[in-house]
């Protein structure tokens, strides 16, 4: 029987430091394309190179961070990843400013954010279950969740109107500096971190293939790694050719294309605050098999995208059922993988989850951006929505297995 749990004073500065970097995130959505494509000059190419590369790059870079992190403390990585994000985001501006920004230096700062934002994830993602308990798992994904939509809710409008005001980068700004404050809440959580086995430290090769070992292993969790990784690869190849259809192609001024995604998320926000009171009603197994589907069949719409008014509501139609979906199917499978992974090996488990899942949507976006070069990025929307119907067939069997016994073998 679910009920609200009580997490306690160091979940809420977690829970601070991950709001005030959701918002900037929030403000900050898009403004590489932005960048790119208004300062640079880029195409459907270059921003979709702009988008994989970081992502691919930086994947590889935190390949190793799993095994490096299972037997450390968690809470100095998160420290250093926001310091490092920090960093290399402060570092846009500054160029811009002396004139000298190019088209490298986005690539080399998208990398270094890609590969901290693995390793912060992977770290948060085994911290949070030390700070909280079982029950409250849910509870706190789903604030999570609920931070995440209602600071996209927020930030892409105004992040938009701060461009059309300020100029390209002042977003950059507000999302580096989001990372810094980010870093201060996590050093005032004052709760002693258990300190690591120093018989394990000592790593070997091996481990760094842990975590797909144990997830091509379990049941459930194999079926749910290749359906949640194709499902966002193919979601977020569509992005930039989105943001050229948008802003390039239809004429789409940025305030627009930032309240295209800004008000759909109010269904984020809703999606994750009913998850918990949902999963109670229905279980763990329907939740993941109703929104697993659902989640599939909305991105075709973005094909069909108009200039104008019309095309304005396609977007947010689309966007706001997709994202209903999505925010009521993250906080169940984020709990179920966390609750479902062996506690030696979660922070492997969640670096092999994120690697996998920057790789691959890395290689699609490559792809698709060469596909939008050939056949316009329309057509490639498409047939990345027609794609997707297929996706619900990798969760049936583990689903029909039932979510809370998936065997697991060579573990």
């Amino acid at each position: 029987m679910w009920r609200r749990a009580r997490l306690g004073r160091s979940f809420g500065w977690l829970w601070a430091a991950y709001a005030v970097s959701a918002y900037g995130t929030g403000l900050g959505f898009g403004a590489f394309s932005v960048i790119a494509i208004e300062v640079l000059r880029a195409g459907s190419v270059e921003v979709a190179a702009l988008s994989s590369a970081g992502l691919a790059i930086g994947a590889l870079l935190a390949v190793p961070l799993g095994p490096w992190m299972e037997f450390r403390a968690k809470r100095p990585v998160m420290i250093a990843m926001d310091l490092v994000r920090f960093a290399a985001l402060a570092s846009v501006p500054f160029a811009y400013c002396l004139r000298v920004l190019s088209f490298t230096q986005l690539l080399v700062v998208s990398v270094v954010a890609a590969a901290a934002k693995i390793a912060f994830a992977a770290a948060s993602g085994t911290y949070l279950k030390t700070l909280v308990p079982a029950d409250g798992l849910l509870v706190a994904s789903s604030r999570f969740e609920s931070t995440t939509w209602s600071a996209t809710v927020v930030g892409p409008p105004l992040g938009g109107a701060a461009i059309g005001l300020l100029g390209p980068v002042v977003t950059v700004i507000a999302d580096a500096l989001s990372y810094l404050l980010s870093a201060l809440g996590i050093t005032a959580i004052r709760e002693p971190e258990q300190a690591p086995d120093p018989s394990k430290t000592q790593r070997r090769w091996s481990d760094v293939a842990e975590g797909w070992r144990y997830i091509l292993g379990h049941q459930t969790l194999r079926r749910l790694f290749f359906n949640t990784v194709l499902v966002n690869a193919l979601l977020m190849a569509g992005e930039p050719l989105l943001s050229v259809l948008m802003l390039s192609r239809l004429g789409f001024p940025v305030w627009q294309y930032g309240l295209a995604f800004a008000v759909p998320c109010l269904g984020g926000l809703i999606g994750s605050r009913l998850a918990r009171r949902v999963a109670a009603r229905y279980g763990e197994r329907k939740v993941l098999r109703v929104f697993g589907v659902l989640r599939a069949c909305w991105p075709i719409g973005l094909a069909f995208i108009q200039p104008g008014l019309p095309g304005l509501l396609i977007v947010m139609g689309t966007e706001l059922g997709l994202i209903l979906c999505i925010s009521l199917f993250n906080p169940v499978l984020a709990t179920h993988r966390l609750t479902s992974t062996d506690p030696a090996r979660q922070a492997r488990v969640l670096t092999a989850w994120s690697v996998t899942s920057s790789a691959t949507i890395a290689v699609v976006t490559v792809l698709w951006g060469l596909l939008a070069e050939l056949t316009g990025p329309r057509a490639a929307l498409a047939l990345a929505g027609l794609l997707l119907l297929a996706t619900p067939f990798l969760l049936r069997e583990c689903l029909e297995s039932g979510l809370r016994g998936g065997a697991r073998s060579g573990t």
